[in-house]
């Protein structure tokens, strides 16, 4: 079941905002007679929702009030903000830090007393960084004045917002090549193109790739950040193998703008399989469109894997005379039937697709016109020459026929 969640602030690189507290309005003084019972309980106002541009500052004001039955002598408000948040300037009697996953921090101290049922308003002022988008800022103070913890309560609070912008989730698939019967490396990619970070901050509906491995195919090496898809959602531990789909995220569920995630699959290809495609597609955990991707026309990408065939392998040696067999074909006249073209063993490793491989004493080329070139047209009443051509055609063959081709050639001679 999808699930929402209230994560802390996370550090992010777009958003410029600043916080500031200046001039508290001017505590009512603390009657002698609280001075020493009770306690104060600090409360601060929520800060207004917003979606502002990238560039834009917001400035809006809390007000603390002290519902608590002694005064709060000093306050400390601090401000944390995402990474597509900055704070515009600095401000006397604040100090800033960054703390855990690039979050920017502003601790000032208010050198004023608040009496119970008294309040102090402060300003909270940042501003939307140019890969601004998914962003959150924590303020607030603790319940007595002290620096807030790191839970939120009714002295310090969050405020998750969105900003005007958007982000462009890539799917990138892989086009490779691999023999039936072996294995073969895919690597696939989620690319950020911008112009906003990715983080969700408040859903676990995290952006994610799905991957449709191949028909034909089997994922025997998974990454760990890639678990078995089900029905809508993952379905499994991370790095399970042999399923037909997986849904990749990273694991800290950022993505910063120009960033690409990788997640590379180990397949075995069956024997029979031909040239097989499968999918990748940018999306969610639960294969549901981000509204912040505005283009979806590249979310779609394929890993295609090509498998050479029959057809692209060298023809079976043929007496027909119009049938080419080499080349650069014989002149007949070579001694024994041997002929000067190019013979089964020329083919390479078959890895590309353009070059071949041997298995079982059979020879195949896998050149991109699938067979090999030549004319062997015969000369002589005898189809002498052809027989010649044909005889080295398959020397790569064995020499069985080489010695039946010399045996036909020496009975004319005899």
């Amino acid at each position: 079941m999808r699930q929402q969640s209230r994560p802390l602030i996370r550090p992010s690189t777009a958003f410029v905002a600043a916080a500031a507290i200046v001039g508290a309005v001017p505590a009512v003084a603390a009657p002698a007679a609280y001075a020493e019972e009770g306690k104060p309980s600090l409360v601060i106002s929520e800060l207004p929702r917003t979606s502002p541009k990238p560039g834009e500052v917001y400035d809006k004001k809390v007000v603390v009030t002290n519902n608590g039955t002694a005064p709060a002598d000093g306050l400390t408000f601090r401000i944390r903000l995402t990474r597509g948040l900055d704070f515009p300037e600095t401000v006397q009697g604040c100090t800033y830090s960054a703390v855990e996953d690039q979050v920017r921090q502003a601790v000032c101290e208010l050198d004023t007393v608040i009496a119970p049922g008294a309040s102090v308003e402060t300003p909270v002022r940042f501003k939307a960084l140019p890969h601004a988008l998914m962003e959150a800022v924590e303020y607030g103070t603790g319940p007595t004045g002290e620096a807030p913890g790191e839970g939120f309560d009714d002295s310090h609070r969050r405020l998750s917002l969105t900003a005007d912008s958007s982000a462009d989730l890539v799917a990138v698939g892989e086009d490779t090549e691999a023999l039936a019967g072996n294995r073969q490396s895919v690597t696939v990619q989620l690319r950020n193109d911008g112009p906003g970070w990715i983080q969700n901050q408040e859903s676990d509906d995290q952006p994610a790739l799905l991957v449709r491995i191949p028909p034909g195919t089997i994922a025997s090496q998974v990454p760990g950040d890639c678990a078995p898809f089900g029905i809508d959602g993952p379905s499994g531990p991370g790095g399970t193998p042999g399923k037909p789909r997986y849904v990749c995220q990273p694991a800290d569920h950022t993505i910063d703008v120009g960033e690409s995630l990788s997640f590379t699959f180990m397949l075995e290809i069956g024997d029979d399989t031909k040239t097989t495609t499968g999918e990748v597609k940018a999306t969610s955990v639960y294969d549901i469109h981000p509204a912040f991707d505005k283009n979806p026309a590249n979310d779609k990408a394929q890993i295609r894997v090509a498998i050479p065939t029959d057809n692209e392998a060298d023809p079976t040696p043929s007496d027909d005379p119009t049938d080419g067999g080499s080349s650069t074909g014989g002149d007949g006249n070579a001694p024994d039937g041997q002929s000067t073209g190019g013979t089964g063993s020329s083919g390479g490793t078959g890895g590309t697709g353009t070059t071949g491989s041997s298995s079982a004493g059979t020879s195949t080329t896998g050149s991109t016109s699938g067979s090999v070139n030549g004319n062997l047209a015969s000369t002589g009443s005898d189809n002498t020459p052809l027989l010649a051509g044909t005889a080295a055609a398959a020397a790569a063959l064995g020499g069985v026929l080489v010695i039946a081709v010399r045996r036909r050639r020496a009975t004319p001679n005899s």
